[in-house]
């Protein structure tokens, strides 16, 4: 992973994150979809850079792949904040 690419970096410690908290969440809630909830789309956006940066050479390949980091970042926002608003 390149120490100066700051998207990957970010990308890459969200998802360790987003881990942690579907690993306590789960035991503390007893819920244990909340891996596919939050764990799935979270843990993709890093996927989807490293191949964007993989194939900086293909512009448009490399733009897909960001825009669906994007999404999948937007579809990660939704399931946390439905998870903090639901009563588990």
């Amino acid at each position: 992973m390149s120490n100066d690419n700051v998207i990957q970096n970010k990308s890459f410690e969200f998802a360790l994150m987003i881990i942690a908290f579907t690993r306590n969440f789960a035991e503390r809630t007893r819920v244990c979809n909340v891996k596919t909830i939050a764990y799935d789309p979270a843990t993709s956006i890093g996927a989807n850079v490293e191949e964007a940066m993989a194939a900086s050479i293909e512009k448009r390949f490399c733009s897909i792949k960001m825009s669906i980091s994007s999404k999948e970042a937007r579809e990660t926002r939704y399931w946390l904040r439905l998870l903090n608003k639901s009563e588990c």
